[in-house]
C-alpha cells in the first residue's frame, strides 16, 4: 500500500511560518488587519513547532520548511529557528530555513554572511510582491529593476542557496530578466504564482502564461500553495485547475506541493489541505505522487531526517 493511501498521509511541508514575538520581533503582528488572504487578526500567537504539529494531527509531516516570517531582524529569527530545530523533542523541525534578507540594502552582504552561520539556511526569500490595486501590495519598491538588489541576489549562489521568488504574474517580465542573468541560481516560485485577478478573462491568461515563461527557465520550481489565501470557500474541484496548471507547466519534477501554515489555516485544516492536493493527484504513477508530495521538496531544500 502506498503511504499516502495510507491513513496517515506522509508529506514533506516546504512552506510553513514559525513565531513568537517573546523571542522575534514581527511588527506586522503588532497591527494584524483583514488582509485578501484573510483576517490576520486570527492567527495565533505564539505559533510555534509544537502548535504546527498540533494542527498537522492525522499527517505524517516527515521534514518541514519554514520560510521568513517577515520579521524585524532576519539574524534574530534564523536564530530562534535553529534553536528550535536543535530541539530533540521538535524531531528536527524546522529542517530546513528560507530566511528574510533585505538585498537592497547597503549591508546585505554582511547579513548573508551571519545567516551562513545556522546549519539549516537554506535559502533566502525578499517578497516582491506589486500590484496596479494597493489591496494587493506587500511592498511599495520594485527590487526586480534594482541593480543593488540584482548583484546581491547573485551573492546566493556563493552559498549554495536558493531564492524563494514571491510576486505576482504581472511581474513575470521582469523577473525573467533577473533570471535569465543568474542561471546559476535555483529560483523557487511561492504559492502557485499568486494568481489574485480571477475576475477577469484576462487575469487567468496573464497567470498562465506567466506561469509557462517561468516553466521554460530550467533553474525555477514552483510550490502549489497558497491557493485558500484567494478561495476562501474552496473546493477540491475548484482547486483542480490551478493545480493541474501548475503541474502541466512546470512537470512533476519541478513541483512541490506545501501548506502555508498557519496562514491559510484561516480557511482550511491542514489533513483537509493536503489530502485534497492527493484526492488531485490521484491517478497519478506512484514515482510521480512522491515527487509531488515529499521527494521534491526534500531535493529542492537539500532537506537531511533529523
Amino acid at each position: 500500500m502506498n503511504s499516502e493511501d495510507d491513513s496517515r498521509l506522509a508529506v514533506i511541508d516546504p512552506h510553513i511560518h514559525l513565531w513568537d514575538a517573546r523571542r522575534v520581533r514581527y511588527p506586522w503582528l503588532e497591527q494584524r488587519g483583514i488582509a485578501f488572504s484573510g483576517d490576520n487578526r486570527l492567527l495565533p500567537e505564539p505559533y510555534r513547532v509544537s502548535e504546527f504539529l498540533r494542527d498537522a494531527d492525522g499527517i505524517d509531516v516527515l521534514m518541514s520548511v519554514h520560510v521568513e516570517a517577515n520579521p524585524a531582524e532576519s539574524a534574530a529569527e534564523a536564530q530562534w529557528l535553529q534553536s528550535l530545530a536543535d530541539d530533540p523533542t521538535h524531531r528536527g523541525h524546522p529542517h530546513g530555513i528560507v530566511a528574510f534578507a533585505d538585498l537592497s540594502a547597503a549591508d546585505a552582504a554582511d547579513t548573508l554572511e551571519r545567516l551562513a552561520a545556522y546549519r539549516n539556511l537554506r535559502g533566502i526569500r525578499q517578497i516582491l510582491n506589486i500590484h496596479a490595486d494597493p489591496h494587493f501590495n506587500y511592498i511599495d519598491r520594485d527590487h526586480l529593476r534594482d541593480p543593488l538588489w540584482r548583484h546581491n541576489l547573485r551573492r546566493l549562489t556563493t552559498y549554495g542557496w536558493s531564492f524563494d521568488l514571491q510576486l505576482y504574474p504581472q511581474q513575470v517580465t521582469a523577473a525573467l530578466s533577473v533570471i535569465d542573468s543568474t542561471p546559476d541560481l535555483t529560483f523557487i516560485l511561492n504559492h502557485t504564482g499568486m494568481f489574485v485577478d480571477r475576475n477577469q478573462v484576462a487575469g487567468w491568461r496573464q497567470w498562465r502564461q506567466g506561469l509557462r515563461s517561468l516553466a521554460g527557465c530550467g533553474n525555477v520550481a514552483v510550490k502549489i500553495s497558497g491557493l485558500a489565501m484567494f478561495d476562501h470557500h474552496w473546493t477540491i474541484e475548484s482547486f483542480r485547475p490551478y493545480v493541474l496548471e501548475a503541474i502541466d507547466a512546470f512537470g512533476v519534477d519541478r513541483c512541490m506541493f506545501a501548506s502555508n501554515f498557519p496562514i491559510d489555516r484561516l480557511h482550511a485544516r491542514y489533513d483537509a489541505l493536503w489530502r485534497a492536493y492527493a484526492e488531485i493527484i490521484e491517478g497519478a504513477a506512484e514515482s510521480e505522487r512522491d515527487q509531488l508530495l515529499r521527494s521534491n521538496a526534500a531535493r529542492y531544500y537539500s532537506l537531511r531526517p533529523s
